[in-house]
């Protein structure tokens, strides 16, 4: 009994901490200006006030994005491609585009300080600086 409570916390905890995904195309407000993204043929394209700042392949477009409460503006996003998953950072002027180079399909996402930590079908990952960590088990708390 005292296992099933436990475990029924943790995964209220763990699903209130979770930012959802989205497929929606935009437009989203941003530090950087408006982004919105669109289909061009196979592809698509990542825009921020109409001009194209990154071009990505997928067949769905699915998007993990960090709200800012204060403003709510879109800070960063990360989202699903072919190749892996991308991170967008609209804090930054131009936006900074960073790309893991791992196929893997994003479940779930944790936004934490300066890193984002993923769950995917192949585990645990912290993407941060560009450098994509697969974790172990780890004492660490993510909100």
């Amino acid at each position: 009994m005292k296992r099933r409570l436990l475990a029924a916390l943790a995964a209220c905890l763990v699903t209130t901490c979770v930012h959802a995904q989205s497929n929606a195309s935009g437009p989203f407000v941003t530090p950087s200006g408006t982004l919105q993204f669109s289909r061009a043929d196979r592809d698509f394209l990542g825009m921020l006030d109409k001009v194209i700042f990154d071009r990505f392949g997928a067949n769905t477009l699915t998007h993990f994005d960090e709200v800012d409460d204060a403003s709510q503006t879109v800070s960063r996003a990360l989202v699903q491609t072919d190749s892996g998953p991308v991170l967008y950072d609209f804090r930054h002027q131009p936006p900074l585009v960073q790309r893991s180079n791992k196929r893997m399909t994003v479940k779930r996402v944790f936004w934490q300080g300066d890193e984002v930590v993923m769950q995917s079908s192949q585990g645990w990952f912290r993407f941060k600086g560009g450098v994509l960590t697969k974790l172990q088990s780890s004492r660490t708390i993510y909100h």
